[in-house]
């Protein structure tokens, strides 16, 4: 069966990792007439969560035991969402249909998650399967462009959100993070392995240790895909919890790709901007 938005087949198959997204994503095929059968990863995905839906559980390194899994619910659309803690390769328990492609999975494990998961997606499209991304499959949960909180940003923050896209157009050959924090025009901080939350946390350490002098209600974090990625994949995601921790690190907002970012549960995430009276700016693509 074939949906008529954006060409995807029906049903589809969600790999999901953990967090809440999987089943955003889920629920907004289902509202588009698209079944949703989730492929839920071991010790990622919410096993209470992934119960109202139609699921089976897969562990990293099963290759084999997924392909045969998404052929037998007729998935030929497969969508990578969620988070997933990058295993070593000597973590990993591989099944024949892995083995069979070790080659190809080593490869993919030399370089950032969009690299990982842009490899191993690679392999399964050479299985025949075609894979998509949340721009196909749920574009209602990307950031819109423009202001979608109350505040909006100064012109000091403006310039700092400028700064910030020059320095991640800058970064992203280095495959180094997705994200960085911007104050008075000062680079402060780059995302790196501890992920966005990280780095608002060790900017708040920075003001709290007084190596931040910058007033509290300056600066921004600015998030953004890395140059050349591949978009159905590891795109870049805020949420509430985004806002609360740059609140701590005394951000005056934050500004993000529209249409190339995930924005989970966007009402929660406007709530908690508009409490800490924090900008939230969709920018241009």
């Amino acid at each position: 069966m074939m949906s008529a938005a954006s060409g995807i087949s029906s049903p589809v198959g969600v790999i999901a990792g953990g967090g809440a997204m999987p089943f955003a994503v889920a629920d907004s095929l289902t509202a588009r007439g698209i079944a949703p059968v989730i492929f839920a990863l071991r010790g990622a995905c919410d096993p209470v969560a992934v119960e109202r839906f139609r699921h089976h559980w897969i562990s990293v390194g099963q290759l084999g035991r997924a392909t045969k899994l998404f052929r037998s619910e007729g998935c030929r659309d497969l969508i990578f969402i969620g988070t997933l803690l990058r295993p070593a390769l000597s973590e990993i328990r591989l099944d024949w249909g892995t083995i069979r492609v070790i080659g190809k999975v080593m490869t993919s494990f030399r370089g950032g998650d969009d690299h990982l998961l842009s490899g191993i997606g690679r392999i399964l499209e050479q299985d025949g399967f075609r894979m998509v991304g949340i721009r196909d499959v749920a574009p209602d949960v990307l950031m819109p462009e423009g202001r979608i909180a109350r505040a909006a940003p100064d012109p000091a923050a403006t310039a700092d959100i400028a700064r910030g896209q020059e320095v991640l157009r800058a970064l992203g050959p280095f495959d180094i993070g997705q994200a960085v924090v911007v104050i008075d025009g000062h680079v402060v901080a780059v995302e790196d392995i501890e992920g966005t939350d990280g780095l608002l946390a060790r900017v708040a350490r920075l003001r709290a240790d007084g190596r931040i002098r910058a007033m509290a209600g300056r600066g921004v974090l600015v998030k953004a895909p890395k140059s050349g990625q591949d978009l159905r994949f590891d795109l870049p995601t805020v949420g509430a919890k985004t806002i609360e921790g740059a609140a701590k690190a005394g951000l005056a907002g934050i500004a993000i790709i529209a249409g190339h970012t995930i924005a989970a549960e966007s009402q929660a995430m406007i709530e908690a901007a508009d409490k800490a009276g924090l900008f939230i700016q969709g920018l241009p693509a």
